[in-house]
C-alpha cells in the first residue's frame, strides 16, 4: 500500500499489527470489526481554534497555510451545508455550494453534482501539492460513485428551467488531518453537509414565463436538497494472511496492509458501489463477509448521521424564531391573566361585546 513517510515501523510493530487481529486486539483498543469514535460538527459549531491550529501550525509554506486557512473559514462561516467529521484521529471538512448553470444537452431537466477534494502537506506529509499520490486521486472517485449511481441526490429536482438553467451542486472536501481511513470520513462528512444544505428558491416570472427569480434566504425560506438514501461507505484493510481484515484501518495499519476494499451500501442492504484498489486478490467468499459485515456498519452510521442532523436542524428552527426587541421596553410589566370569578354570578354583557381574543383576560399595567 501507499507508504506515508512520517511513519517509521519496526519489523516487530509490522508483526504485531498483522497479528494482533487475530486475537481481537488492535494498536488503538478498539475490536478488528469496530469503529473508532464518530463525531459529527455543522455550522459555526465548528470548533473555530481548532481548525486555525490545524492550518497554521502544521508542515508546509507559509503561504499554502494561509490559502488553506482562508479556504476553512469562508466554510466556517456558512450556516448550512458544512460539516466537520472526527474518525478517531482523521478530521474531514465537507462544504455543499450551488450555481445555476446550463445543463447537458443530453440531460436538459437534470442538475449536476460534481465533487472535489482538496489534500494538503498539512494533513500527512506524504502529500505534496500539485503532486496528489496514487490513493488521493482515488478519494473523490470513489464518494463520486456512491452518490452518482445510486442516485442518491434527486438531480431532476434541481432543475429550474428546462433546457437552460439547472442547479449544479459542488461538495468541497478538506482533509485536515490523515489518521487513516480517509475515504469512510469524507464520505459520512459529504453527507452530512448534503443533508444541511439549502438552495435558495426560485420562480418563473416575466411575460413569458422565461425570467428566473432567485430569492435570498431573508425574503423565502431556503430549500433542503431531496436525498433518497445514504450510501454509507464501509473500508476494510486486508494483511498477508486473507483470513485477517479489519473495519476502519488507521494510519499505521494502512502502511502494513497489502489490500483495501470499500463497500458502499445503505441501511436497505443495497449494494451501491465496490471499489477494490490493487493490493493481493481476495476471494468472494471474503468478499460476501465484508458485505454482510458492511450492511450493519451502514445502518449504524446512517443513525448517527440522522440523530446529528435531526439535532442541527432542531437547533436551527430555534434560532429562527425571532421575539420582537421593542416588547420589554414598551410593557415592561404586561402580564396576562385569565379570570373566572366574574362569570360565577352572571354574565358580563360589557365582556361579551369585547373581541373574542380578549374575552376573560384582564391586563395589569
Amino acid at each position: 500500500m501507499e507508504q506515508r513517510f512520517s511513519l517509521h515501523l519496526t519489523l516487530n510493530e509490522n508483526k504485531f499489527i498483522e497479528t494482533a487481529p487475530l486475537s481481537e486486539l488492535r494498536l488503538d483498543g478498539h475490536c478488528p470489526f469496530d469503529y473508532r469514535k464518530l463525531t459529527i460538527k455543522f455550522g459555526r459549531k465548528l470548533n473555530f481554534f481548532t481548525l486555525v491550529h490545524s492550518t497554521l501550525f502544521k508542515s508546509g509554506h507559509i503561504f499554502f497555510r494561509l490559502l488553506m486557512l482562508l479556504n476553512v473559514l469562508e466554510g466556517w462561516c456558512r450556516e448550512d451545508g458544512s460539516s466537520e467529521v472526527q474518525l478517531g484521529q482523521t478530521r474531514v471538512m465537507a462544504f455543499v455550494t450551488s450555481q445555476l448553470v446550463q445543463p447537458y444537452r443530453d440531460r436538459p431537466n437534470e442538475g449536476t453534482l460534481s465533487i472535489y477534494t482538496e489534500f494538503s502537506p498539512m494533513a500527512d506529509p506524504s502529500y505534496e501539492l500539485g503532486r496528489p499520490g496514487e490513493f488521493a486521486t482515488e478519494l473523490g472517485p470513489i464518494i463520486d460513485r456512491g452518490l452518482r449511481e445510486s442516485r442518491a441526490v434527486d438531480t431532476e429536482s434541481l432543475g429550474v428551467l428546462s433546457g437552460k438553467l439547472v442547479w449544479a451542486i459542488r461538495i468541497d472536501i478538506h482533509i485536515l488531518d490523515n489518521g487513516g481511513n480517509l475515504v469512510d470520513a469524507a464520505n459520512i462528512a459529504a453527507l452530512a453537509a448534503l443533508l444541511t444544505f439549502r438552495r435558495p428558491e426560485c420562480t418563473l416570472g416575466g411575460e413569458d414565463g422565461q425570467q428566473v427569480d432567485v430569492h435570498p434566504p431573508e425574503v423565502r425560506e431556503p430549500l433542503p436538497l431531496t436525498i433518497h438514501h445514504l450510501p454509507i461507505a464501509v473500508t476494510f484493510g486486508f494483511f498477508s494472511n486473507e483470513n485477517i481484515m479489519v473495519i476502519d484501518p488507521t494510519h499505521h495499519e494502512e502502511s502494513v496492509m497489502t489490500g483495501r476494499m470499500t463497500a458502499t451500501l445503505n441501511a436497505n442492504g443495497d449494494v451501491c458501489a465496490v471499489q477494490k484498489a490493487g493490493g493481493e486478490g481476495i476471494f468472494q467468499r471474503v468478499i460476501m463477509h465484508c458485505l454482510q459485515l458492511a450492511h450493519v456498519k451502514a445502518g449504524d452510521i446512517t443513525s448517527k448521521i440522522k440523530n446529528a442532523v435531526d439535532s442541527y436542524n432542531t437547533e436551527r428552527t430555534l434560532r429562527k424564531i425571532k421575539r420582537h426587541p421593542l416588547m420589554p421596553k414598551i410593557f415592561p410589566s404586561l402580564s396576562l391573566s385569565l379570570s373566572r370569578d366574574q362569570y360565577a354570578e352572571g354574565v358580563n354583557f360589557d365582556d361579551l361585546r369585547a373581541p373574542l381574543a380578549l374575552r376573560g383576560i384582564s391586563f395589569s399595567l
